[in-house]
């Protein structure tokens, strides 16, 4: 489980096919601490860390993941939002969030408003994902609260340390990006649906 805080930022040294699948070799801030067999979200999308030289890890993305997230669209020299699972005896400072994506969205504004800035998004409604006013959302891995929800679009405010210290800074109209909704919401709607 993460808490979408995100902790650093990776960059993606080296990108290799092996088959359907995608080996991704990147460095981050704390490869040092890593271990094989790890779980680590990548811009909200959970991997596990295969192999570990100096300071490069590996991650393998499946067909599925790449299909349902934006990292089929990484680079060499991308940069990604990186968290480590929560530890047990670790503070819950975002929201609840399983590092499993649940679709693409796209960025529609970036708006500066003195010193911070308003980002918009919208995204396909046929998944019936919904998100609510100061709900949480997870954008890339990064735990953010929603205002001027709507059937398919949001708005989050990014302040100067999310903006500098997330790959926010690097998004430009029109990039997709991985959503994952409130979890809560999710049980919640599949429950009604039940009824």
């Amino acid at each position: 489980m993460f808490t979408g805080i995100v902790e650093a930022i990776g960059e993606v040294v080296d990108i290799h096919k092996e088959g359907t699948n995608i080996t991704f070799t990147l460095t981050c801030p704390f490869t040092n601490e890593l271990k094989i067999d790890q779980s680590l979200s990548h811009n909200g999308v959970c991997l596990t860390v295969i192999a570990i030289e100096g300071n490069l890890y590996s991650v393998t993305a499946i067909d599925e993941t790449l299909k349902k997230t934006n990292l089929g669209k990484l680079e060499v020299g991308s940069k990604v939002n990186l968290e480590r699972c929560m530890p047990a005896n670790g503070r819950f400072d975002g929201h609840i969030v399983q590092g499993h994506v649940d679709q693409i969205g796209r960025v529609t504004a970036i708006t500066p408003q003195d010193g911070s800035w308003l980002y918009d998004f919208e995204y396909e409604p046929e998944g019936q994902n919904i998100t609510v006013e100061k709900g949480s959302i997870c954008i890339n891995g990064t735990s953010l609260t929603v205002f001027n929800s709507g059937t398919n679009t949001f708005r989050v405010a990014i302040i100067p340390y999310t903006y500098e210290h997330t790959v926010f800074h690097t998004l430009e109209v029109g990039d997709m990006v991985n959503l994952e909704f409130d979890i809560v919401g999710k049980y919640i709607r599949k429950m009604m649906n039940l009824g």
